[in-house]
């Protein structure tokens, strides 16, 4: 542990009493914050994206009511690097998980702490992610995690990892005896939530809720059966980069996935009708985004893991009635994993750790101009597990601006793409005498981006090797298949199932 982070840790139970007591007495209440992470849910699967499969009229009412940053990336399209890097603000190189299952060792506050000391209860519901498996065989997925793990949230009904939505563990607090989910767990998890927020809402202090909730990530098919028969026979529109071949797989998954969704929706009612009800909404600020995107067959390609924007772009809805009021926005500027930690700070109006990479973007909401320039920022897959070799794609870095999409692979293809005009990136611009410019342009600002974040972009080996974690690579290179994103797989790969 760094001096920094032993210092804040030491000082936190005294500041904590102090900030509660200066919170009645010398500043108005700072708001609540409820955020809900789903997982695998892409960018483009939202109505208000003008996706039009997907049934959920109250993430549509939410949006109509929010800042929406359309160009909100997960720079690290994978469950843990994402969870690592909301909780510490910074980039996967630093933080350190930049795969899977390495658990994460802060060297600054985290968010729960951060909070905490600020005087907030904090809570977290659902899939946690962040413990790891230090063995490298995933062998802690179920696995009780302890109170100094935890990272500063108090409240705790969580589990490291799984995705059998109907048969969901969790440990609650304190108590090492694994405890089930009645029903769904989205469900149970969200009743849970609202139960949290009317308790709280009766309290002085104000609250910092984290609600992750699994679905829509697959197994596609399990969502409860009035959701899935809601697309069992109706016609799926799809994406114009989903090859001929591949459509009518795509459609089969694509049935669970938005009855995932249209699932999660009515979970959304009951946590915003709950705030209502509590007399609180005009002092929360409601989060919803997604750990990252699924490419769900566009470019013939599963699962999360590459540099397209079905696996890198998320939803990200920020609504705050007492300071942004309830007229929906949408903000073009690029935000990236790492700058919601502090972004959250700032609309709280709480100082930022000096720890934290990230940008604070809350001012672009509370009415700073955005810049005109197509500013960018950085996306990262540093580690090519066994999956992502497979489809072409190991090392990369690039940058997604509100406009271009830029990508440099050591082992697979370089990637430029005009947005704008191909948004469904089916023509790349790589080496075209027209994009020439642009080309050079981007390849300054990716250079300038790897040096600001002292990324020296090296072989896969490098890293492995620096972070002592070669027995991951070994482990994910005896998977013997994909499982597969439509239905069951193969539950010999983990404890809960899957490597994901």
């Amino acid at each position: 542990m760094n001096p920094t982070r032993r210092t804040f840790l030491q000082t936190t139970a005294a500041a904590t009493l102090s900030a509660s007591a200066a919170h009645t007495q010398t500043r108005p209440r700072r708001p609540n914050v409820l955020f809900i992470i789903a997982d695998e849910w892409r960018a483009q699967a939202t109505s208000y994206n003008a996706d039009p499969n997907v049934r959920t009229p109250v993430l549509d009412r939410l949006a109509a009511q929010s800042i929406g940053f359309d160009t909100a990336v997960s720079g690290l399209p994978v469950c843990c690097p994402f969870r690592a890097s909301l909780v510490t603000g910074q980039y996967p190189l630093t933080n350190g998980v930049f795969i899977n299952d390495v658990p994460l060792q802060p060297n600054g506050p985290t968010l729960g702490e951060t909070f905490t000391r600020a005087g907030y209860r904090t809570g977290w519901i659902g899939k946690w992610h962040l413990y790891g498996s230090p063995g490298g065989k995933n062998e802690r997925r179920l696995d009780y995690i302890p109170p100094e793990k935890r990272f500063g949230f108090d409240y705790w009904k969580a589990c490291e990892c799984t995705h059998e939505y109907n048969q969901s563990l969790y440990y609650e607090g304190n108590d090492r005896t694994p405890k089930y989910w009645p029903g769904y767990d989205a469900f149970a998890q969200s009743d849970d939530a609202c139960a949290f927020i009317e308790k709280q809402a009766k309290s002085s202090d104000p609250f910092c809720l984290v609600l992750s909730l699994g679905p829509p990530h697959f197994p596609l098919n399990t969502a409860p059966e009035k959701y899935r028969a809601l697309y069992k026979d109706a016609p799926i529109r799809l994406r114009d980069n989903v090859p001929p071949d591949r459509r009518d797989e795509a459609i089969e998954g694509l049935r669970g996935y938005y009855a995932h969704m249209a699932a999660l929706d009515d979970c959304f009612g009951r946590l915003l009708a709950t705030l209502d009800r509590a007399g609180i909404a005009e002092d929360t600020i409601v989060v919803f985004t997604s750990d990252h995107g699924d490419m769900m067959l566009s470019q013939g390609l599963t699962t999360k893991l590459h540099p397209w924007d079905e696996s890198i772009r998320v939803p990200f809805l920020v609504r705050y009635p007492r300071k942004l009021g309830v007229k929906g926005r949408r903000l073009r500027t690029p935000l990236n994993s790492p700058d919601i930690f502090p972004t959250l700070l700032g609309l709280a109006g709480l100082p930022i750790p000096d720890s934290v990479e990230g940008a604070d973007h809350s001012a672009l909401m509370t009415g700073r101009p955005e810049a005109s320039a197509d500013r960018g920022t950085l996306l990262t897959l540093a580690i090519p597990i066994t999956e992502a070799r497979r489809y072409g794609f190991a090392e990369y870095r690039g940058l997604r601006t509100t406009r271009y999409t830029y990508v440099r692979s050591i082992k697979g293809p370089w990637l430029l793409y005009d947005n704008q005009t191909d948004p469904y990136q089916m023509r790349n611009l790589l080496g075209k005498p027209e994009a020439r410019q642009l080309q050079s342009r981007l390849d300054r600002d990716l250079n300038a981006e790897l040096k600001r974040r002292k990324d020296d972009f090296l072989p896969a080996a490098s890293y492995i090797r620096r972070a002592n974690v070669s027995h991951y690579q070994e482990v994910n290179a005896k998977i013997g298949r994909h499982p597969s994103p439509w239905g069951d797989w193969d539950s010999t790969l983990s404890p809960s199932g899957t490597p994901f």
